[in-house]
């Protein structure tokens, strides 16, 4: 059964016919954000969007012009992610053990974090981190937040802290070396993630996306990608969108070649891999 969505303005609601099953918000917008602009004459984000359930609909929306031109995650980048994540597992396994032994004397409990993200085609999935955070991390962050108005507004801004307080001091070195994100390479073999692509983000940030949520959807997220070897910590959100969307409407495997070339010096400076 098709489900429809609609958009509201001006409390006035919207209805936009979709062709395919809308299962949460993270698709809905995925699908808006599909529709051509003559059809709506304002953004889809995720105060505005409401799902529709049980309504059939028959009309289809059409795809962007760039997705028909750009091979972004098919079968070459595809089988290259096989390949130097299968490589990387195999050649990492013994640090992988020595980290999880060092977790497990430091901090106890769980060795490896997995948080729910938005994939390709607004598919959920679980990214995997070996855990930086006291396991009380939710609670710790709130309280921190309230008491330091300074960090809200750096938390709303970026989604992110310079200081953090749930982080663990062996946690701050995984993560200033980005050895916490090794577990990835775990996503990207079973096709959650690709070695190159857009940072994967939680549903809540997919309204910030506006009007490139759909160049966003369209391809697998990526362990490293261009804002990463661009100073990720000195750049805004809304300058990672643009540069988000900008890989994926340029896509090509030489440039995904020269990403990863970069991402090592990248790592290698403490200040843009924190």
């Amino acid at each position: 059964m098709f489900h429809g969505v609609e958009r509201t303005k001006n409390e006035q609601p919207v209805s936009v016919a979709l062709a395919g099953a809308v299962r949460s918000n993270a698709s809905a917008l995925m699908a808006l954000a599909a529709v051509p602009a003559a059809a709506t004459d304002y953004p889809a984000t995720a105060d505005n969007v409401r799902l529709r359930p049980s309504v059939t609909y028959r009309r289809h929306f059409e795809r962007p012009r760039w997705h028909k031109s750009r091979p972004v995650g098919r079968t070459l980048k595809r089988l290259v992610d096989i390949a130097l994540s299968g490589l990387a597992l195999l050649v990492a396994a013994p640090l992988f053990l020595m980290i999880a032994a060092m977790i497990k004397l430091t901090m106890g409990g769980p060795v490896i974090f997995g948080h729910a993200r938005i994939g390709r085609n607004g598919q959920q999935f679980k990214c995997y981190k070996f855990r930086s955070m006291v396991p009380n991390g939710d609670e710790v962050l709130r309280r921190y937040l309230d008491e330091h108005p300074e960090a809200q507004r750096e938390w709303v801004e970026r989604q992110k802290l310079e200081t953090d307080p749930r982080v663990t001091y062996f946690g701050r070195l995984l993560r200033r070396s980005s050895l916490d994100e090794l577990p990835q390479f775990y996503n990207i073999f079973r096709g959650d993630m690709s070695c190159v692509g857009p940072r994967p983000i939680v549903e809540g940030e997919l309204a910030r996306y506006g009007d490139c949520a759909a160049e966003y959807l369209s391809v697998r997220p990526g362990l490293t990608g261009v804002w990463q070897v661009s100073g990720r910590s000195k750049i805004s959100y809304e300058k990672r969108v643009e540069l988000d969307a900008e890989y994926v409407r340029n896509w090509s495997l030489m440039r995904d070649v020269g990403i990863l070339l970069r991402t090592i010096p990248a790592v290698l400076k403490h200040t843009d891999a924190a």
